[in-house]
Order: C-alpha cells, then sequence, then structure tokens
C-alpha cells in the first residue's frame, strides 16, 4: 500500500488492493501453519509418546530458545533487507522442515527428539518471518493509518488461532503426528506462494557509506529501546507476560487432558475459541484506543484478559459445562489479549523511527518472548512438585504482573492520539 500524498484525504479500503490481499492471504496462511505446529507437536508428545511435564517443558522451551538467541540477530538484518524476501524465504524454510518431520513420522521415526529439532527449527525461522512482519507495516502506510492497518492484519491472526489449535488437535487425535505436521508444510507453502506474488516496490530505509558491523546495529537497537520511557515498559511488560503465559501454558496442556481428562480435539477446540476473542479484538483495537485513550485501554484490557485464565484451576471434570466454560475464558482472553497486542504494536511502530523497526521490534520479542523458555520450563517444574491444579493457578495468577508494570509505567498516561 503506497504512502498517500500529505494533502490526499485517507486511503480507500485495503480490501480493494491486491497486493494487500496477498499479504493479508500469506499471513494469514503462515499463522495457521504456525498454531496449527505449536498445538500438533505438544499434543502428539504428551497423547503419543506420554511425554512427563519436565520433558513436555523442555520441548517448549527448545521451541522459544529461538527468540532469545536470535531475535537482536534478526532485527539487525530486517532493517538491511526487504520485509517480503524475508518472509516469502522463512516460509519456504519451514514448509521443508515440517515437510521432513512430517516424513520422519510415516517412517516412525518422529520420536521426542525428532520433535526436539523440528521445533527449534521452526522457532528459529518463525523468529525472522515475525521481526520481518512487525516491520514490513510502517514501511508500507503512513504512520497515522498504522492502528487502522494494524487492526486489519492482526484479524488474519485472529482466523488462525480459530482454525489453527482445533485443526492440530484433531489431526493429531483422529489420524496422526505426521498428517497433522504435513498440514503446517501445507501452510507455510501456501503463504510462501501468496507473498511471493505481492509486485509492489518495498520501501526500504536507505543507508549511506558502509553499513557498521551487526553487533553495533545490535547495541544501537537496544540503546534505542532502552532509552526510550515507552518502549522500556513495553519490554518489562512483555517479559512479565510471556514468562508466566509460558509456565502457564506448559501446565495448561497437561491440566486439560490429564486432570480434566479431554481429548486432543476437545483440547483443540478450547485453544481455538481464543481465535473468535482475537477477532473481536483486533475490531476493538481500531476503536477503543481513540475514544478512551491508548493507557486506560492498555491496562484494564491486560487485567481482564489475564485475569480470565485464573478460573481454569477451579474447573472440574469432562462435562459440557466444563468445555463450555473453557472455551468462554479462552475467548475473552483471546479478546482482550489481542486488544493489547495490537495497541502495543501500534505505539512502537509510532515511536521508533523507520530505521530502526527492525531492531525495536526484535529488541522487544528479545525481552519479552526471550523469557519464554524460562517459564516453559518452570511450568514443567512447578507440575512435577505441586501438582498440576495448584502449579495452573500460580502461574495465571503470575500473568498480573504484566497490567501492574503497564499501570506504573508511562504508559498509563498515554491518551487518545499516539505521540508521532
Amino acid at each position: 500500500m503506497p504512502s498517500p500524498s500529505p494533502g490526499s484525504s485517507a486511503p480507500p479500503s485495503v480490501w480493494r488492493d491486491a497486493d494487500f490481499r496477498r499479504l493479508w492471504a500469506g499471513q494469514t496462511a503462515s499463522q495457521l501453519g504456525e498454531h496449527t505446529t505449536l498445538i500438533a507437536l505438544p499434543l502428539f508428545a504428551v497423547l503419543a509418546l506420554d511425554a512427563g511435564a519436565g520433558q513436555l517443558g523442555a520441548l517448549r522451551a527448545v521451541g522459544q530458545a529461538p527468540v532469545l538467541l536470535f531475535s537482536l540477530l534478526a532485527g539487525a538484518w530486517v532493517d538491511r533487507w526487504r520485509a517480503r524476501t524475508v518472509m516469502v524465504l522463512t516460509d519456504a524454510a519451514r514448509a521443508v522442515a515440517l515437510g521432513a518431520a512430517a516424513v520422519a513420522g510415516l517412517f516412525g521415526l518422529l520420536g521426542l527428539p525428532a520433535l526436539f529439532v523440528a521445533a527449534f527449527t521452526v522457532g528459529a525461522l518463525s523468529v525472522l518471518f515475525d521481526v520481518a512482519y512487525q516491520a514490513s507495516l510502517v514501511r508500507l502506510v503512513r504512520r497515522d493509518q498504522l492502528l487502522q492497518d494494524n487492526s486489519a492484519l492482526e484479524g488474519s491472526r485472529s482466523a488462525a488461532q480459530i482454525g489453527g489449535p482445533a485443526l492440530g488437535g484433531a489431526l493429531v487425535s483422529l489420524l496422526s503426528a505426521p498428517v497433522a505436521t504435513a498440514s503446517g508444510a501445507l501452510f507455510f507453502a501456501v503463504s510462501f506462494a501468496s507473498l511471493r506474488r505481492i509486485r509492489r516496490a518495498e520501501a526500504v530505509p536507505e543507508h549511506h557509506g558502509r553499513a557498521p558491523r551487526v553487533r553495533h546495529r545490535i547495541r544501537d537497537g537496544l540503546r534505542f529501546v532502552a532509552g526510550h520511557p515507552l518502549l522500556r515498559a513495553v519490554c518489562l511488560a512483555s517479559a512479565a507476560f510471556q514468562f508466566s503465559f509460558a509456565a502457564t501454558m506448559t501446565v495448561y496442556l497437561l491440566f486439560l487432558p490429564r486432570e480434566l481428562h479431554l481429548s486432543g480435539a476437545t483440547v483443540g477446540l478450547a485453544l481455538a475459541a481464543t481465535g473468535p476473542g482475537a477477532l473481536l479484538g483486533s475490531v476493538l483495537a481500531a476503536r477503543l484506543p481513540r475514544r478512551y485513550g491508548h493507557g486506560v485501554v492498555l491496562v484494564s484490557a491486560a487485567v481482564l484478559g489475564n485475569g480470565a485464565l485464573l478460573w481454569v484451576p477451579a474447573l472440574h471434570g469432562s462435562s459440557a459445562v466444563t468445555v463450555a466454560a473453557l472455551l468462554a475464558v479462552n475467548f475473552v482472553f483471546g479478546a482482550f489479549g489481542q486488544l493489547v497486542h495490537v495497541t502495543v504494536m501500534s505505539v512502537r511502530q509510532a515511536v521508533t523511527p523507520d530505521g530502526m523497526q527492525g531492531r525495536a521490534a526484535a529488541t522487544i520479542t528479545f525481552a519479552g518472548m526471550g523469557s519464554a523458555p524460562l517459564g516453559s520450563l518452570l511450568g514443567g517444574f512447578l507440575a512435577q512438585g505441586w501438582g498440576l491444579r495448584t502449579s495452573l493457578l500460580v502461574a495465571a495468577a503470575g500473568m498480573m504482573l504484566s497490567p501492574a508494570v503497564m499501570a506504573a509505567s508511562p504508559l498509563v498516561r498515554l491518551g487518545r492520539r499516539l505521540p508521532l
């Protein structure tokens, strides 16, 4: 989408633009592949390989470790490359990696070691894709359209959250892990084909003279984020959330099949309820911050969304009431979680210079998602020592640290207009 001239009115609907439709389709397919894989691999480990709490925590940690290892490098690279090129190449590589894992599964070789390799490889490639995706929009639209356009694009992530977990859980439960893994590879291949068809030239920040070393670009990104009060607060709140959420999800994926005795398909259905909620959150993100103020919306949405998970440890049995309660909890979590996500992304993009977008996104991802492997390990440790119900309550309570951090930071004072 080209930026309109300074004197023009708002651009026409993005859906009339062929390149935007290709971007949306590619993003949706890529997210479907990612969410299908995220549920298929852990459920296969639990249901087919009888993985224990410690093994599941380790598997999730291995899949999340690339965020800690590669985020900062990814940010430095993305600021020198075209985001479309990065997304196309990483989609192709993820399709190949998961296709190889599916073949290994068909020959009976998809044990825990192979799952660890697949999780790490897909995780590493996803780091590059996600950083490029976050940097791409600001290069394509003007800044006063960021909230609206982020809301539109994040709807594709919501659609993936609807179909991905349900599909992954159903395929593992009804067919096999190799089929579930192959479906993830197919989605990445579709994303590759769609993104590759984008024709519009991408505006990449100009660089003069010899490019600085990677470590210098990483250092500049760290200094920029650490020195900006809003971005520093985003980092701290994100780290608190991702650490506690990773611990919560590790216990959650054990609690549902083993404590509530739910099937893989039902677990996938429950997790898929976050999708419709996230779709609603994407719509609300285009309206509520401009009406009530970005700070009020951020803190309130984080309290409501994260607090919803505190109800899960109170559930018992596998009755229809329990399943309905899980659907409601995940819907609320998805709606308010997406509202926070889109609003935070718009804040970050608005206050960051074009030439720093990739590094700012990567630094915040590093600070936030980089804590997730430790959270996953903690979740497995707690489940082994304290039991599933108590561990889930403790981990979910830890998620309330994130809105507390935002409430004590300059983020809470943001008004209806973003600082441009």
